[in-house]
């Protein structure tokens, strides 16, 4: 379907800073949302622009899914009602990845019920650097076309502009991809270290000797912070091993309960993208997403949905 106007951009609750800087940057209408809850708790939506003929795009970081959801399922099915020619989800940071398996007899794999219920409310889901597990892909989970952005070369850029002399840090095993395609962009060494994990909020971390790297700064980098505890353990290793004070960067803040108390401590400074709004955010996605809005950005198809059994 054509598009008969300029795009427009529909903020959800907590979301209108991310959705201004993207209209912004897209050349897009930024709109508004009026929201609220009835007296039982059901939620009201309204939306307060025309999407007629238009490519609407619902911004929503999905940090906290379960309390916004059914909001963002209400605002995509009253745009297509009235008449939009595409409903995209941008969700800069996507909800439901860690459950892509029945780990235990009766789990629910909400990974795969949750990519059902997206898919069948959107036209297309944008997201950055999803935190995927045994699933490769995201379209492997989802049945609409999927952008998956990358914020490495921006955290990458962030490092050389800010950082002098870094030695990037990858925490765990799996942060190596991040690791190493930060060091690269940016020429300058990197190191991972090993963890091991006894449970949600209990983890050890190991590190190989850094003597040689003791006139450098250490950047953590990693996808994801959410109970800090990798990274807290991580940045005592690089203390007692004498090199200076760590600095973290990471795409997504999420920093739940107490975490942000606990691991601000360890870092003479912690950066993030503004994918998850927090006090951290220092470095802007909105130029990425837009471009991938702008220019249609899919990833490549995969196969079959997993059926998610052990």
């Amino acid at each position: 379907m054509a598009f008969t106007g300029p795009r427009l951009v529909l903020p959800l609750p907590g979301n209108e800073g991310f959705a201004a800087r993207l209209a912004e940057a897209a050349g897009a209408e930024l709109g508004r949302l009026e929201t609220r809850r009835f007296p039982d708790g059901e939620s009201y939506v309204r939306l307060l622009a025309d999407p007629a003929g238009r490519a609407v795009d619902l911004v929503c970081t999905l940090a906290d899914p379960d309390a916004g959801f059914l909001r963002l399922a209400f605002a995509a099915d009253a745009a297509r009602d009235l008449g939009a020619a595409e409903v995209n989800l941008v969700a800069p940071y996507l909800a439901y990845m860690r459950q892509d398996r029945r780990f235990l007899d009766g789990e629910s794999v909400s990974s795969l019920t949750f990519a059902r219920l997206v898919s069948a409310t959107f036209d297309r889901v944008v997201t950055v650097d999803p935190h995927l597990h045994r699933h490769p892909a995201l379209q492997g989970l989802y049945t609409v076309p999927t952008a998956t952005l990358h914020a490495a070369p921006l955290l990458a850029d962030w490092i050389a502009a800010h950082v002098r002399a870094p030695l990037i840090v990858g925490p765990d095993e799996e942060s190596e991809q991040w690791a190493g395609a930060i060091a690269q962009r940016i020429g300058a060494p990197h190191t991972v270290l090993r963890k091991t994990r006894h449970g949600d909020r209990s983890v050890d971390v190991a590190a190989p000797d850094l003597s040689a790297w003791r006139e450098r700064t250490p950047v953590l980098v990693d996808d994801i912070a959410s109970s800090g505890r990798t990274l807290a353990a991580a940045a005592q290793q690089l203390a007692a091993q004498g090199l200076p004070p760590a600095e973290c960067v990471v795409v997504h803040a999420l920093f739940a309960q107490d975490a942000w108390a606990q691991l601000a401590p360890h870092f003479a400074r912690i950066i993030s993208t503004d994918a998850v709004p927090h006090r951290s955010n220092g470095i802007g996605l909105a130029p990425l997403v837009a471009d991938a809005l702008l220019r249609g950005v899919q990833d490549p198809p995969a196969g079959p949905l997993m059926k998610g059994t052990a």
